[in-house]
């Protein structure tokens, strides 16, 4: 059953089409369950009712045709209920509708499953027979366990179909809306730039080729050190392997210089694909072959072949020049976007982000939220090969993409767009006064930032400090770790910029979802792994070369406050604590005159919570990490778009720990705020006001908004809100609450909109 299940679902994985997909499906499956009907019914998008799509043993010519409301007939009923219905003798059951046209009135036995994929009905598949016996135990597993493992699959084809569409009339308005998660808020109207990573052959896009006889040279090149490669591997294996084993690298050099690899893409690259979208189509093609081979042992040697195009892949991309041209306005696309790659961009052309996967909390996500960049993430079914130049309209309000839009849509978002723009100036005219609230209470609002852009005066002014400098993307964007020099200019260049006002340096954390390319390790499980203080503690070499760069950045200036990540214990606290007065003794006894900075811990997972009080009297202040807090609280993987909707800053749980904390900082007599990125929402930002943080960070973009609230609305007010909403048991409640008290006092314009 799995060898069955594994061969169907990789065919189907190859399809161009929904169609094609929907074909393989009712062939494979009636072979493999030697069944007289395999049919496939597709709901309509946004319709409650199925067509008939695909079908062997039914009338041909009813497929396209027939139709069926949801509840309507057994099929409509497997639609309604969304469960498997297995019965005996069909026409009996009170459900049954005969539809002549199909010729089904000679079969009795009936299995339908539905086909969900992300909680939306794609289909039902159905399988029947003449003889009235019911369907076993077998049948309904590998039709359960097939339609769940096609769903994917089916979704991404039916993505796959819309965009050929698109493909086929590129002067007409197709409106091909792609929904995925809001990034980061804002509209954008730009063309595709796709970026892929090095060697990942299914992420490489299709790109015109300009020089298609160097292009072929160079493939011709790389093909022939690979060749190289493997016979030295081979080589090197002499005293290792057999004969017999060694001879599958001749096999491979074989591969190599095949008509099949080498001149088909080639012939591509002259039909005018690039290089490695040649390759990619090619590799594709061979490899589709060997996976419907019968024998196992040829089957493997698609991953073979899949290994040897990523081989070719590596050589291209080592010989051809790092991208410098940009469209106007670029719409940054990618299956999985680092912030290595956010950062080539240069900041005048990047308009929008779109990412196949991730959410609105990725780390990327937060960097484009930090630069006011629109941003969509997780759009799973979006097919990056093929979106290079192509139009595009970015909603980071409700998290969808509009690929090819005709004019009125286009005129809608760019009458947004405007509407943004002014609000955004209205905002920035009063970045600069300061947040006191209508009844006299005056709030510090810090910056976040990670970026030299974050130093532009522009953003600067208003800002009461910086209360978190995330100091791993410098680090992030190098090829190896930054030297002592190398870091103390940079954080002289932040430290100065804001002086006299606070400066709130985190130490580095990298790990999770911010790896360094020249410092990878594997983990199962990143999230809950060696990241953070971890690490540095691990490598106080690291750990003492950055603080000796912070602290004599701050001689002179006396700003700077050092922030650790990822703290669990005290005795993490009491080690860093440590360090950092062996780095200031040390550059003490070098002449360096420094006065002593204000050290603070990151509450950022739930152990931190419960020992705030012992952590706030062994540090000056707390800061709570609100992204990884509510990941960690609510056991939801914040870059998995699957459970995306469940990532909720105003959860109730994730509110009574926020409310823990602030009692925890003060029983130990100590400041506290937040800087992550809830402190950005205008709800939760009176919300925190009122449980009793005494400031907020944000990202440059937000502060003009988050300021203009704190000046809308009364502290007695937001004392009663957050009295009131913590004995609400769902995050609806409290949001409708806080929403209405923002509307109250005049503030909805500031709630983040969206294109209804």
């Amino acid at each position: 059953m799995l060898d069955v299940l594994r061969r169907i679902v990789q065919e189907v994985s190859t399809a161009r089409d929904l169609d094609e997909a929907l074909r393989i499906i009712v062939n494979r499956v009636r072979e493999a369950l030697g069944v007289d009907v395999c049919s496939v019914y597709q709901a309509l998008p946004d319709q409650s009712r199925l067509v008939l799509k695909a079908s062997v043993g039914l009338n041909p010519q009813a497929v396209g045709k027939v139709s069926l409301a949801f509840g309507e007939g057994l099929v409509g009923l497997v639609a309604q209920r969304a469960e498997p219905i297995n019965l005996e003798r069909a026409p009996e059951h009170p459900g049954f509708r005969l539809l002549p046209e199909t010729d089904e009135e000679d079969y009795q036995a009936f299995l339908g499953v539905p086909i969900i994929h992300q909680r939306r009905l794609l289909g039902v598949l159905v399988v029947q027979n003449r003889a009235a016996q019911r369907f076993n135990e077998d049948h309904l597993s590998l039709l359960v366990t097939l339609a769940a493992q096609l769903a994917g699959a089916i979704s991404h084809a039916e993505a796959a179909g819309q965009f050929a569409e698109v493909e086929a009339a590129p002067q007409s308005g197709i409106d091909l809306r792609m929904e995925g998660v809001a990034g980061a808020p804002g509209v954008a109207v730009g063309s595709a730039a796709v970026v892929f990573p090095a060697a990942r052959l299914d992420s490489v896009p299709d790109r015109v080729s300009t020089l298609p006889e160097v292009e072929i040279q160079m493939f011709r090149d790389a093909v022939v050190q690979v060749q190289e490669e493997l016979m030295e591997i081979k080589r090197r294996m002499t005293d290792v392997l057999p004969a017999e084993e060694r001879a599958l690298f001749d096999a491979y050099v074989m591969m190599l210089n095949s008509e099949t690899l080498v001149e088909a893409t080639i012939e591509r690259i002259r039909a005018g694909n690039w290089a490695p979208g040649a390759l990619r189509e090619t590799i594709h093609e061979n490899a589709r072959v060997f996976e419907q081979m019968e024998d196992p042992y040829l089957r493997e040697r698609a991953s073979d072949l899949r290994d040897l195009g990523e081989r070719i892949l590596a050589r291209l991309q080592s010989s051809q020049e790092r991208r410098t041209g940009w469209p106007q306005r670029t719409i940054l696309v990618g299956e999985e976007i680092s912030a290595t790659q956010l950062a080539e961009v240069p900041r005048e052309a990047l308009v929008g982000v779109v990412s196949a996967t991730g959410t609105g909390s990725s780390h990327v996500a937060i960097l484009a939220r930090a630069m006011g960049i629109p941003t969509v993430m997780g759009v799973t079914d979006l097919p990056v090969e093929r979106m290079e130049g192509r139009e595009v309209i970015v909603d980071g309000y409700q998290g969808r993409i509009y690929l090819q839009p005709s004019e009125r849509v286009r005129e809608e978002y760019l009458r947004l767009y405007e509407e943004e723009q002014r609000l955004g100036a209205e905002l920035r005219e009063h970045a600069a006064e300061p947040a006191v609230t209508p009844d006299g209470e005056r709030i510090p609002v810090l910056v976040n930032g990670g970026l030299i852009a974050d130093l532009k005066p522009s953003y600067i002014e208003g800002a009461d400090g910086v209360g978190l400098y995330r100091t791993e993307i410098p680090f992030m964007i190098r090829e190896r770790f930054p030297a002592e020099e190398e870091q103390f200019e940079l954080y002289r260049q932040v430290l100065e910029a804001f002086a006299p006002r606070p400066v709130t340096l985190r130490t580095l954390d990298v790990g999770g979802d911010k790896p360094l390319p020249y410092f990878r390790f594997e983990e199962d499980n990143p999230f809950l792994g060696w990241r953070g203080i971890r690490i540095t503690l691990d490598h106080p070499e690291i750990f003492l070369t950055q603080i000796r760069a912070m602290l004599r950045a701050s001689e002179g200036l006396d700003n700077l406050q050092i922030l650790l990540p990822m703290v669990t214990s005290t005795g993490e606290v009491e080690e860093s604590c440590r360090l950092i007065e062996q780095a200031w003794q040390e550059l003490s006894d070098e002449g360096c005159r420094l006065v002593y900075p204000r050290v603070g811990v990151m509450v950022e997972v739930p152990a931190a919570v419960y020992l705030t009080p012992a952590l706030a009297r062994r540090v000056d202040f707390i800061s709570v990490g609100t992204n990884d807090l509510i990941q960690y609280l609510l056991a939801v993987d914040r870059n998995n778009a699957h459970v995306a909707d469940l990532y909720d800053s105003l959860h109730p749980a994730v509110l009574q720990a926020l409310v823990q904390i602030v009692d925890g900082a003060r029983h130990g007599g100590k400041p506290v705020s937040v800087c992550g990125e809830m402190a950005a929402i205008p709800e939760a930002a009176i919300l925190l006001l009122g449980m009793g943080y005494d400031s907020l960070s944000v990202s440059v973009a937000a502060l003009p908004r988050i300021k203009q609230v704190i000046r809308g609305m009364p502290m007695e007010e937001c004392r009663a809100l957050a009295r009131e909403v913590l004995g609400l048991e769902s995050s609806d409640e409290i949001r409708a609450r806080l929403r209405q008290a923002l509307i109250d006092h005049d503030l909805g314009g500031l709630i983040r909109p969206g294109l209804h």
